[in-house]
């Protein structure tokens, strides 16, 4: 791994604080950028009050000088505006765990006397640290003209029909949508859930997509399981608070399939080898291969909910209903910039890994140097030779 990063921060604290190492010198790091990413990480219709009162913006506290990266670990820190309602206050203790949240288990792990430090780390206000780590990876790979863009194709029963908007107009689209939909019609009837579920005391989940233009072949590698880059990307969505599944392109579809209607064939055209579909997803064998990658991941309703849920007061043992603490209604059309976020941060791991060098300077030469899916990048000779010699033969 070329790239890594460390999120600190609680909810209520002080402040988010973000460490990215290993991004090369030269970059040039456009900060307003960088704000307006968290800026789409806090718009959302469903989203809840305390997106009224965090106004997120980034400060680079380090790694950066005259505008320009350089080479050096970037530190980050996001302040928490409602850190100020909390300083000093005596707090209620927090003891009914709530169904579906980190809260009972990890009083369990972290032998806690109350839930609190539990949700405060847990909870999904650590992702704007995400956001802004990125949202510095996405800037890096624009460099090489690569672009990771997300929109939301469902929100409960509704799914958006996504087979006539061209997969590089989508996440377009979907920033003129407050659920971040591509589709008019299924936007507005997601807007129309989600307020019957604020009005019914509920949350809903959804299915967000990221595709990522631009790709070269051969990212990731098949020789190690921790190197191909669909586990990599896999490990990343999952990571995100409230993501349960994860596909490259349409997987379950796929395995309802038999394999002839599943792989995408290999033409040639000119020099070109082309591919008449993409139902990989853009990976084969943990590598990518050149086409639009496309992954899609499940986000269940969110754990706090209005109506109250069945639980038991720890304190008491006794079985009490759960406290509702403030939260989204509808978390999904705002997770869209978190997910662009992860799937950033590993394609730039990956193209750091196989370009390698510690400047821009180096790498953009290697990129354009890198090999395409043409005939004449492949040098396959067609000569029988003996694959197996016997070097222990006498």
């Amino acid at each position: 791994m070329k790239l890594r990063f460390l999120t600190a921060g609680e909810s209520h604290g002080p402040a988010l604080v973000a460490i990215l190492e290993g991004i090369p010198a030269g970059l040039h790091l456009d900060s307003n950028e960088l704000n307006q990413h968290l800026s789409r990480r806090q718009r959302g219709h469903g989203s809840g009050q305390r997106m009224q009162i965090e106004k997120d913006r980034a400060q680079i506290m380090s790694g950066v000088m005259a505008g320009e990266t350089i080479g050096a670990p970037i530190a980050l820190l996001i302040p928490n505006l409602n850190h100020t309602d909390w300083l000093g206050k005596e707090i209620p203790p927090f003891t009914n765990p709530r169904p579906g949240h980190a809260d009972l288990t990890g009083a369990l792990k972290y032998d806690f006397h109350d839930l609190r430090p539990v949700l405060e780390r847990a909870s999904a206000r650590e992702t704007a640290a995400r956001v802004a780590v990125g949202a510095i990876c996405s800037q890096f790979l624009a460099g090489f003209n690569i672009r990771v863009e997300g929109y939301v194709s469902a929100i409960g029963e509704v799914t958006a029909a996504l087979n006539d908007i061209p997969l590089d107009a989508r996440s377009k689209r979907a920033e003129m949508s407050s659920v971040r939909c591509p589709d008019p019609a299924a936007s507005q009837a997601m807007k129309n859930i989600i307020e019957q579920a604020i009005d019914e005391g509920n949350t809903l989940g959804g299915i967000l997509e990221v595709i990522t233009l631009g790709l070269p072949p051969g990212l990731g590698s098949y020789v190690h399981w921790d190197k191909r880059l669909d586990a990599r990307l896999g490990q990343a969505v999952l990571s995100i608070q409230a993501i349960k599944g994860v596909e490259i392109g349409p997987a379950f579809a796929n395995s309802r399939q038999p394999g002839t209607k599943v792989h995408d064939a290999i033409r040639l055209k000119g020099q070109d080898l082309q591919r008449t579909s993409d139902r990989s997803g853009g990976i084969e064998g943990g590598m990518s291969t050149g086409q639009p990658l496309i992954i899609r991941a499940a986000m269940k309703p969110i754990a706090t909910t209005l109506t109250p849920q069945k639980t038991v007061n720890l304190a008491a043992g006794k079985e009490m209903p759960t406290q509702y603490e403030r939260s989204d209604y509808c978390p999904v059309p705002r997770a869209v910039p978190v997910l662009e976020a992860m799937v950033a941060f590993v394609l730039a791991d990956a193209l750091l890994e196989k370009l390698g060098g510690d400047s821009l300077a180096e790498m953009r030469p290697r990129f354009d140097k890198l090999a395409t899916t043409r005939l004449q990048d492949l040098h396959m000779d067609g000569e029988p030779h003996v694959f197996w010699p016997d070097i222990n033969k006498d």
